[in-house]
């Protein structure tokens, strides 16, 4: 595959260059720069979405963290205002087996795709100079989260994620209203979640004597 040949199109919705990445050959090898390169002028949305949005589906334990790591290195460039991405250079050259990707991203497209047949561009004051970088700063949070393994509270923060970093890349501002309101849910589960370990680990030392 020439990726320069494939670059995206700022136009074309994401399942298509998802479904080019797919429909590799499963000896190919993409660099992650040439996937970059695909995604054209919305890569941090294309980017983040793809990192986040797997850890809602059924994953090997530590996965969420290994996902998450990307997303710490890319969500604060959005917040920064970064017009495209920056990756250390062993990032940028490391190489991805077609077989991976078409794992990885295969079950998304169609729920991708039922999305965008009603997603457009509208509420465009939610992104912006401003919109964006809070965009940024909300993925950022979230994504420290995401790199802790805990158990079942990684799916409100990736569904965020997904979410917001869907709505930078259609620019649709329903879509990121959906995100937010699910950070909202994400912070109230990780207050109480807080707080019921906190609790334990007072009646543990209660009952220890200490």
């Amino acid at each position: 595959m020439d990726p320069a040949s494939q670059r995206s199109d700022t136009r074309e919705p994401l399942s298509v260059t998802l479904r080019t990445l797919c429909e590799a050959s499963d000896d190919d090898a993409l660099t992650v720069g040439e996937i970059v390169l695909l995604f054209g002028r919305r890569a941090f949305g294309a980017l983040m979405f793809i990192f986040a949005i797997p850890n809602t589906l059924p994953l090997p334990p530590g996965s969420s963290s290994i996902l998450g790591l990307p997303l710490v290195l890319l969500a604060p460039q959005v917040a920064l205002g970064f017009r495209r991405p920056w990756l250390p250079r062993f990032v940028y050259n490391r190489q991805v087996k077609s077989s991976d990707l078409q794992k990885l991203i295969s079950p998304l497209i169609p729920r991708l795709e039922a999305i965008e047949k009603i997603s457009r561009p509208r509420l465009s004051w939610l992104f912006g100079p401003i919109g964006d970088r809070i965009i940024g700063v909300v993925c950022t949070l979230l994504a420290i989260v995401l790199i802790f393994p805990i158990p079942l509270g990684n799916l409100a923060p990736a569904l965020c994620i997904g979410a917001l970093s869907l709505g930078l890349f259609q620019r649709d501002g329903i879509i990121a209203l959906v995100g937010y309101a699910v950070f909202g849910v994400s912070v109230g589960l990780l207050v109480v979640t807080a707080g019921a370990v906190s609790m334990a680990v007072q009646k543990i030392i209660t009952m220890l004597g200490f």
